[in-house]
């Protein structure tokens, strides 16, 4: 009998990972990594928890790292067959996954330095750049709304989630007994209101469904509400004379920061002088959105058109690329009136740690936080109202102006996420609520029950569910 094992996001946001066996073959359905705390993401060094040997495919919904992030190390300990996922999820893949095997070389060779230093044993990189290159080589390309098969018995079948470019709301039609299921992974949905991105593609039929639910227990502000704070924030630097850091994910978050600021500045509503894009990953990302405006949506499209801009850069003149270490380091000594757009988006690493160093002591600087931020995390720290961050070893105190603005979330809210699971109408799949945090899923579980008496189950780590 078909069934799906829970292999991660039970409970938490990341880790996706959903192992689908029949009879005949198996499939693994997302293999993300664990993000958050320092001992949360210890589990990505773990061996996993099932035959990598028998597995026959994966299939990945998007490139978010949370989704697709083990996949070089899954090629490590042997798994050699094809990985399926979109065209524009491939592409971007190459960047995500190349920028993740730098920086586990670079903190294996860091941390093997103080290993050996107090005489111990040296630990490997969880992945290496040449993981990569052999798991990019077993990735195929699948276009929406095209079915192929992907093992014996097992056909995949993708719809656009709206939630990053690529990104695919998966459909798995198994065959196993004589008997056929329809297993529908919603991925990460996409806010309908965020911008550049189509809305999720709606699905009226399913067996099973695996829901996210990052974002179960509340809406997204409006959009028109959104957009004024975030205008207001830019308006209180110029009076302040302060820098605006914002951290952001390399892919999907800066791309629509950098269209909001550059629909602000066609208006002649963004009074700063220059924004840095200082991350190369999302510097790379952002040019294969440019190769890929068709997927845009039609009023966006549209804008880029009437200001004859044809990317993104040039519907926004101040934006300048920061691709080089010196060139990161020059935008420190800029102490006022820059923008600051950097990764990572939970400020776990990357370079916007250097640059909330060296802002978050000043009065006059804002952070602005557009992303989720899991616990654990720095960011999270500062959306809770830390008083002090520890950063490079350093303890800064906290006095720069930290904004939250939730609408920009590149997930469906609460109601979003209702209404896109009613769309399966009165034939209601069994559902299971994953990736979110255990209140949101529980919150998500009694609108569904509330609103529409449809159970939703909360599945556990390793629990096995009959398709």
């Amino acid at each position: 009998m078909a069934e799906v094992t829970f292999w991660g996001a039970t409970g938490q946001v990341t880790g996706s990972c959903y192992l689908v066996r029949t009879g005949n073959a198996t499939v693994l359905l997302e293999c993300g990594l664990v993000q958050g705390s320092r001992e949360d993401e210890e589990a990505n060094s773990k061996p996993f928890p099932f035959d990598v040997g028998r597995i026959d495919a994966v299939v990945l919904s998007h490139a978010h790292l949370d989704h697709s992030g083990r996949i070089p190390r899954l090629v490590k300990d042997g798994f050699s067959g094809p990985i399926y996922m979109t065209d524009a999820t491939g592409d971007l893949l190459e960047v995500m996954l190349k920028d993740a095997a730098f920086l586990a070389e670079r903190d294996a060779e860091w941390e093997n330095k103080r290993l050996r230093r107090a005489g111990r044993a040296e630990i490997p990189p969880l992945y290496t750049v040449d993981d990569v290159e052999l798991a990019l080589a077993q990735c195929e390309g699948v276009a929406y709304h095209e079915r192929r098969q992907v093992a014996d018995g097992i056909e995949v079948y993708f719809r656009d989630a709206g939630h990053i470019l690529g990104s695919a709301i998966v459909e798995l039609l198994v065959r196993d007994g004589g008997e056929t299921r329809r297993l529908v992974f919603s991925g990460d949905l996409g806010n309908s209101c965020a911008a550049l991105l189509r809305d999720p593609e709606a699905v009226g039929e399913a067996d099973v469904l695996l829901l996210e639910s990052t974002y179960g227990d509340r809406d997204h502000r409006p959009l028109d509400a959104t957009l004024e704070e975030f205008e207001d924030t830019f308006k209180q630097a110029q009076q302040s004379g302060g820098n605006v850091l914002i951290p952001a994910f390399a892919v999907g978050r800066t791309q629509e920061i950098i269209f909001r600021l550059g629909e602000l500045y066609q208006r002649g509503a963004l009074q700063q002088g220059v924004v840095f894009l200082d991350s190369p990953m999302a510097i790379a990302a952002t040019e294969i959105y440019h190769r890929y405006q068709r997927m845009f949506n039609a009023e966006d499209s549209a804008q880029l058109r009437r200001t004859r801009s044809p990317t993104l850069h040039s519907f926004l003149p101040p934006l300048r690329y920061s691709r080089t270490a010196e060139e990161s380091m020059a935008i420190n000594r800029v102490s006022e009136g820059a923008i600051i757009v950097a990764g990572s988006g939970m400020c776990t690493g990357g370079r916007i740690r250097h640059h909330l160093k060296h802002n978050l002591w000043r009065r006059e600087a804002h952070v602005i936080i557009v992303g989720f931020q899991a616990i654990g995390t720095p960011g999270r720290a500062l959306v809770d109202g830390a008083r002090h961050l520890t950063l490079a070893g350093e303890e800064i105190v906290v006095k720069a102006t930290v904004h939250t603005i939730g609408g920009f979330s590149a997930h469906a809210g609460q109601s979003q996420l209702l209404d896109w699971a009613n769309g399966f109408g009165t034939r209601r799949p069994r559902l299971y609520l994953v990736h979110g945090e255990p209140d949101k899923r529980a919150a998500l579980r009694e609108q569904f029950a509330s609103r529409y008496q449809w159970d939703a189950a909360l599945p556990a780590y390793g629990e096995s569910v009959r398709l």
